[in-house]
């Protein structure tokens, strides 16, 4: 056997040792779970989430997906806690204590603390009848599944239980408040995912900057509009103040004969593609996509057709949409 070979299959080993400890998570997966997320409703402070070593590291992850999916958190060390960060933690919060063993000292004067001030302790460990197991006011059990190395000592089964265990805890207390991607999007404004939840309101044009002409404006000025404006096209409203039509390049080369002598409305293309302000922006560019135009005006979602944006595909892809 190479050398390559044995590695895949010792990989192979640990992810399928990892996959059948998931199961067994989610088989065992009890009333402690529930009581936990009732406790975290309950609390009108935040959920602070603390751990050492391997389980610090996942600690720290659980709070930041709590903090971005609507649940107030925070991680605090727990050596640092016992040199005055303990102050961070106030009779509002909930706290949630991440040992495997359920013994690591460095946890001992934050249990401590929540005990002395009445503060709701979640313990998350695999011994109940450990320190942490029986201090915390709920419990919510890893399973001892042993771990996938070949010593059985390095934590990996055990810390993927937890990691899982922690976005359980997320999503269900995501469930519970309804929380929509629009949500998830004022937690997340950076990198591709709040990109993806772009609305068109966010990055179109507002009154000052729209190409517009009543229906009997003559050409010559729809032309100087189109040219001030900049964006290639004006959008041509009736006698209420709706968008009746658009007036693109197109329109100009099939008007060219006698096209000064015309008015807006009667160069334009009537019932144009619109979108909403409230549209995600990726709709935006694929409708433009789809009709091989470069810009949309945005109308009021009420369907009055009142004109209150422009968006041009230039402004979708420096914002990153594509």
């Amino acid at each position: 056997m190479n050398r390559a070979t044995r590695f895949l299959d010792t990989a192979r080993g640990v992810i399928r040792a990892e996959a059948a400890a998931l199961e067994t998570l989610a088989e065992t997966l009890d009333g402690g779970f529930a009581a936990a997320i009732e406790k975290i409703l309950d609390t009108s402070g935040r959920v602070i989430v603390s751990g050492i070593g391997k389980s610090g590291h996942i600690a720290r992850k659980i709070a930041a997906t709590f903090a971005s999916t609507g649940t107030p958190a925070q991680f605090v060390h727990p050596a640092e806690a016992s040199h005055g960060d303990l102050g961070m933690i106030t009779r509002s919060d909930v706290v949630l204590a991440i040992s495997n063993s359920g013994e690591a000292p460095e946890l001992a004067n934050l249990l401590s603390y929540t005990r002395r001030f009445g503060i709701p302790l979640i313990g998350m460990t695999s011994r109940a009848d450990s320190t942490l197991g029986r201090e915390s006011d709920v419990l919510i059990a890893i399973p001892r599944t042993g771990e996938a190395c070949t010593t059985g000592v390095v934590p990996t089964n055990s810390t993927t239980m937890t990691l899982a265990l922690g976005d359980a805890l997320a999503v269900s207390l995501m469930d519970h408040r309804a929380f929509t991607a629009e949500d998830f999007r004022a937690y997340h404004p950076g990198g591709k995912l709040g990109t993806r939840l772009t609305r068109v309101r966010d990055l179109m044009h507002g009154a000052d900057r729209m190409p517009l002409a009543g229906a009997d404006t003559p050409m010559s000025d729809g032309l100087l509009t189109i040219s001030q404006k900049g964006f290639g096209v004006v959008g041509v409203l009736d006698a209420e103040g709706g968008l009746a039509g658009v007036v693109t390049d197109g329109d100009l080369r099939r008007n060219m004969a006698g096209l000064l002598e015309r008015t807006a409305g009667e160069v334009m293309t009537r019932d144009p593609r619109t979108i909403g302000p409230d549209s995600l922006a990726e709709e935006a560019v694929a409708a433009m996509e789809d009709n091989q135009i470069t810009c949309l005006f945005v109308v009021d979602p009420e369907g009055s057709r009142r004109v209150v944006g422009i968006l041009h595909i230039h402004d979708c892809l420096r914002a990153g949409v594509v």
